[in-house]
């Protein structure tokens, strides 16, 4: 008798690899997938797209064995084991997996939700991939593969992969951390920069990025990894309303309660202004312009906050207008004042007669002719010396002397390891300093200007070309020499006493110095 084969791809053969495992899961998977179907809000019933996916892919190893039968009858056996397998598994992964992923959404969506409102989108991708692997794991420990040997074997794989994507998983975590935190939601409006371009309404967190729809109606992805390092201003929370800021400036002459009064009484109402809280108005700054008030006021629509602002201060503008106060502008007050004219610079004229007059009332000066008076004026060098200011120094050299035109001088001097003894002070017309002139000697005494003062210094050149012309004046200025040096002895004498120290033939040493 000779036993009937079934024909390749027959029933027979789906019947002879599919067992009462997969049979049961499958029955489980597409029951799991009806309760929730059933049981789950209206809005949240999307969410078994994937478990839907799962249950069609399982079919595909159905129709492979329909349309891809095994070849040869006397290799059934081996063929069926073999070619079956595979198929099998991969039917029980399907099933498995769906099974699991309607299980994961009953517990998440009809279960935690329905308590503790809804989990973000994030967490439950992640427990999806959790259940798929956990498919996979129990399918292959099923078929007696060893998954920690997999696991093991692509370490280094992972590494490299880890070190390939770490920004991409630097912005999965920063993800999962703004799910966990809540600093933001989809629909809260936010600022995410100093940038004050950069705010806009939140419309999906997902794995990488956060997307935001700016007032432009441009639409931004940010990287969650820049999120978490950013300090974000939410306008949405913790209440719903925001508050806005707009600045009035009105005139100095109208008071400020006054003013404020208008402002409230004219943006009640106003398109987007809320009631509660309540606007206000403050004095924030007196300015060139005039008063400066500041207007605070709160709105749900932040949206449309452009027109808020804008609405309110056409209102603003309006009553401001009907009260007979205006707005004012920029202006700037300038006093102009008539300054006396500055003095005119002496003329050259005026200079050498105020010099020749100084010079004088020089003892020393008044046998010279009018022309060696103005020879003297128009070489000799005015100097000014402010007050507490040391002309010379007693014991510096020296070859000029000097005539004072303006102002006073102090002279001192000392003997030895003495204090310093002032002699005199000389005014205008006086003049000092005519020893180191006239012989070429050190300074004998300090000249230290008392007030600020103008002196009118003669040097030895000059002098030489006027003793030249005029010798006799040897005579008188070797005169005028010994009196001054009698008159500071006198002062000098320490106990009272005078003195009489050799004095030298001072006529002579004038000619030798001048080589006369």
């Amino acid at each position: 008798m000779i036993a009937e084969v079934a024909p390749p791809g027959s029933l027979h053969d789906l019947i002879f690899w599919t067992d009462a495992t997969a049979v049961r899961e499958g029955i489980l998977a597409v029951a799991a997938l009806v309760l929730f179907l059933v049981t789950a809000p209206r809005g949240r019933r999307w969410l078994a797209w994937l478990s839907i996916s799962l249950l069609a892919l399982s079919l595909i190893p159905l129709l492979a064995i329909i349309l891809f039968p095994h070849p040869a009858v006397a290799d059934a056996d081996a063929g069926v084991a073999h070619g079956f397998g595979h198929a099998h598994h991969v039917q029980r992964f399907f099933l498995l997996a769906s099974f699991l992923q309607s299980c994961l959404l009953l517990v998440v969506v009809c279960g935690w939700e329905r308590l503790g409102g809804a989990m973000p989108k994030i967490f439950i991708d992640i427990l999806r991939c959790v259940m798929l692997a956990m498919a996979l794991l129990i399918v292959l420990w099923d078929a007696g593969i060893n998954a920690g040997e997999l696991i093991t074997g692509s370490a280094l794989v992972t590494a490299v992969l880890g070190f390939a994507l770490k920004d991409t998983l630097g912005n999965v975590f920063a993800g999962l951390a703004i799910h966990a935190e809540h600093p933001f939601e989809v629909g809260d409006w936010i600022q995410y920069d100093a940038n004050q371009a950069h705010i806009g309404r939140v419309v999906e967190v997902n794995w990488r990025a956060t997307k935001v729809i700016t007032l432009d109606e441009a639409y931004v992805i940010v990287p969650n990894g820049q999120l978490a390092q950013a300090s974000i201003r939410n306008f949405t929370k913790p209440d719903s309303w925001s508050r806005r800021s707009i600045y009035v400036v009105t005139p100095y002459e109208v008071s400020p309660q006054r003013v404020q009064r208008i402002i409230l009484e004219a943006i009640r109402g106003s398109f987007g202004v809320l009631e509660h809280p309540a606007p206000s108005v403050v004095t924030n700054n007196f300015t060139d312009r005039g008063v400066e008030h500041w207007v605070r006021l709160f709105t749900n629509d932040f949206d449309k906050r452009d027109r808020v602002d804008g609405m309110a201060r056409d209102r603003i503008w309006f009553a401001l207008a009907r009260n007979g106060v205006e707005i004012p502008t920029a202006t700037q007050s300038i006093r102009l004042t008539q300054l006396p004219a500055p003095p005119l610079p002496e003329p050259a004229e005026a200079r050498l007669a105020r010099r020749v007059e100084s010079l004088k009332r020089v003892g020393i000066f008044a046998g010279l002719s009018s022309g060696h008076l103005d020879r003297l004026a128009m070489e000799g060098r005015e100097c000014r010396f402010a007050g507490g200011e040391p002309v010379i120094r007693q014991g510096d050299p020296g070859e000029s002397l000097f005539v004072v035109l303006e102002g006073s001088v102090e002279v001192s001097a000392r003997e030895g390891d003495g204090l310093p003894v002032v002699i005199t002070t000389i005014g205008p017309g006086g003049f000092f300093g005519e020893m180191s002139l006239l012989t070429g000697a050190a300074r004998s005494a300090t000249i230290t200007a008392k007030a600020e003062s103008c002196l009118l210094e003669i040097d030895k050149a000059t002098m030489r070309r006027v003793l030249e012309e005029q010798p006799s004046l040897v005579e008188t200025l070797g005169r005028a020499l010994t009196t001054r040096a009698e008159e500071r002895s006198t002062l000098l004498t320490r106990d009272g006493r005078r003195e009489n120290p050799p004095q030298p033939d001072l006529f002579q040493r004038i000619r030798d110095y001048f080589a006369m």
